[in-house]
């Protein structure tokens, strides 16, 4: 009994169906110029066959050949190899087309998949390992399709190729036919032991890209702490591993493509040793030996595309369960199909809210942190400026991801303008509110491109968007003003600046509802108060009050300093992620011991600092006086 094909032929001819049925044009294209490239490749040991029998076979006796003989072999060889030439180009470049389009293809279906997918999935996920998927396991998984076309025009020449010979002598063509068991044999056994090799190699390639990743946005830390060695002896240790495990796929592949080369050259022998044999025997002629042997010796080089495939199958499968993995990938947000009222500033409501994030383990399970936000009700109420204040890891920035819906909540619900976030339709939320979050992020562009972020704007609405941020003085100071390019992620920005850049950027859409995640901790005390001062007449002037609704824009913000925190006009105070209380700067100072013990906490250590200085200062006083 014949045994099962491997599973990872039969996934990777899955795939291969795929991709099939993705581009079935191109493909079927690059097949038929294959086709008529294996159909004239056995024509040619064909037409070698005519002209020995009837140009060379003549000449030889009569010891004289005509211009006429020539003529006649060399047009018929040339009609035979022109057709040839064109079947090869034909699958060339359909081949590439097919091979191209696919990868294109995939790398937007993964990219918009990454863009759909929630925050919560993209923390579990490095960014590395998501930049190799949308790029070296896309082209792993499609990468099969330069050799196939040929390797199926292969089966189409050994098809008539096996007829052609078979006609001529049934005896030579079932020697030559035992080459194609051994071919198969040694395919599989290569196929086997490649799989475990590449799977290997590619998950090294994330790994690489991973720590390249990292390496490159942590240049700045790198550098300043002097942990250039240790940066470059960990990527050393990743490269030196996908190196030793390229080297040993290499090395297979240097075992068997000798023996998969040699296995046709054999056949050849054989047909040649066998057919000299049966010509003084007399019953072949020396035309029909050469045209079998011909055919063979042309069959041994495009019999490896074969081989190629099933090299490329591994890969293949490797690379679609890599990239499959993501176009699977559960947690895409829901979204309903109500929209949001756009007549004011917005209010904000929790109501038992709780979130906890999930953190991925080494086995690939997932499991979940304990709750960052707890049970959370919070009334922001239209119009006004709310600032978020607790210590470090109380839920702040959590609460603030929520509210624009970045994430959902595990239980409870978050609403704005009394809908349930979950009821809004897909890009509701980010039409009227907007975030400035803690790490500020500008694109190589133009300032006037980052602010805008290719959205339509004139000039004058940037320049304003840039007002309120305070940041048309130093951006009418550049050299190209809005035209300058600030470099990559704003390097040649300082942290101040570019928080404003940021801020304008989100200023300029007229939002019903800012956040700001400790979005001015870069600038200075009094640029932040003229700051939140123009932010409070933002959009006051574009609508009229209504029974929900205040001029204006809702302004939540995450704030540390007591400057921020002395201009809102209701405080809310978290602690391990539950709302402890809320009530106006002063009254929440009397009445709650942790929020004052927090926002007193600078003041404190000044004081103390300032006392000790003048103990020692005494102290030096009344040493010199002794």
């Amino acid at each position: 009994m014949a045994s099962a094909p491997s599973p990872t032929l039969r996934r990777g001819l899955r795939v291969v169906g795929h991709g099939i049925r993705e581009q079935p044009r191109w493909f079927a294209l690059a097949v038929l110029g294959s086709s008529v490239y294996g159909v004239m490749t056995v024509a040619t040991a064909t037409v070698i066959g005519k002209v020995v029998r009837e140009v060379v076979g003549p000449a030889i006796t009569a010891r004289h050949v005509s211009a006429d003989q020539l003529w006649y072999a060399g047009l018929l060889l040339s009609a035979v190899t022109l057709v040839n030439i064109a079947g090869i180009v034909v699958r060339r470049i359909a081949a590439g087309i097919t091979f191209n389009n696919l990868a294109a293809l995939y790398r937007r279906r993964v990219t918009r998949q990454y863009l759909r997918l929630p925050l919560s999935w993209h923390h579990r996920h490095p960014s590395g390992q998501l930049l190799s998927n949308a790029n070296a396991d896309v082209e792993a998984t499609w990468q099969v399709f330069q050799p196939l076309p040929m390797a199926l025009g292969v089966i189409v020449m050994l098809t008539v190729a096996t007829v052609q010979m078979f006609l001529v002598d049934p005896v030579l063509a079932a020697i030559g036919l035992l080459v194609f068991p051994m071919l198969f044999v040694a395919n599989l056994a290569f196929q086997r032991r490649m799989s475990p090799l590449v799977t290997t190699s590619q998950q090294l390639r994330a790994e690489v890209s991973e720590v390249a990743h990292e390496s490159f946005e942590a240049a700045l830390i790198v550098k300043s702490m002097g942990r250039e060695d240790h940066e470059g002896a960990r990527f050393t240790h990743v490269t030196d591993r996908l190196k030793n495990a390229n080297i040993e796929v290499g090395r297979t592949r240097g075992l068997f493509d000798p023996a998969i080369e040699g296995i046709p050259t054999l056949g050849t022998l054989a047909v040649l040793a066998v057919g000299t044999a049966r010509v003084a025997s007399g019953q072949l002629t020396a035309a029909e030996v050469v045209q079998i042997a011909y055919l063979f010796s042309l069959l041994s080089f495009p019999v490896r595309a074969l081989g190629w495939v099933l090299a490329e199958l591994p890969r293949t499968v490797v690379g679609w369960g890599r990239v499959d993995a993501v176009l699977q990938a559960k947690g895409v947000m829901q979204y309903g199909d109500r929209a949001l009222v756009h007549d004011g500033a917005s209010r904000v409501q929790a109501d038992q809210a709780s979130y906890s994030y999930d953190v991925s383990r080494e086995d690939g399970t997932v499991t979940k942190t304990s709750p960052a936000v707890r049970s959370v009700n919070l009334d922001v109420l239209a119009g006004g400026t709310t600032a978020l204040v607790g210590p470090t890891g109380s839920g702040k920035s959590t609460l603030a991801s929520l509210v624009l819906r970045l994430i959902d909540p595990d239980s409870g619900l978050v609403r704005l303008d009394g809908v349930n976030l979950r009821d809004v339709v897909q890009g509701g939320v980010p039409e009227v509110g907007s975030l400035v979050a803690q790490q500020t992020f500008l694109f190589d562009d133009t300032v006037r491109g980052n602010v805008t972020l290719g959205a339509p704007a004139s000039d004058d609405e940037v320049w304003h968007a840039l007002r309120i941020s305070q940041a048309d003085g130093f951006v009418a100071a550049l050299p190209q003003g809005l035209d300058t390019r600030v470099g990559e992620r704003g390097a040649s920005l300082s942290g101040g600046q570019r928080q404003r850049i940021a801020l304008a950027r989100a200023v300029i859409r007229n939002p019903q509802l800012l956040v700001l995640d400790d979005a001015t901790s870069a600038v200075d005390p009094s640029v932040e108060q003229a700051i939140l001062a123009g932010l409070r007449e933002l959009g006051s002037s574009e609508v009229g009050n209504s029974a929900d609704h205040s001029p204006g824009t809702t302004v939540l913000v995450v704030a540390y300093r007591m400057a921020t925190i002395a201009l809102a006009d209701d405080v809310v105070y978290m602690e391990n992620g539950r709302v402890v209380d809320h009530a106006p700067h002063q009254q929440l100072l009397e009445r709650c011991t942790g929020y004052a013990r927090l926002v007193t906490a600078y003041a404190r250590e000044a004081a103390e600092r300032a006392a000790v200085l003048a103990d020692e200062d005494h102290l030096d006083a009344t040493g010199a006086g002794a």
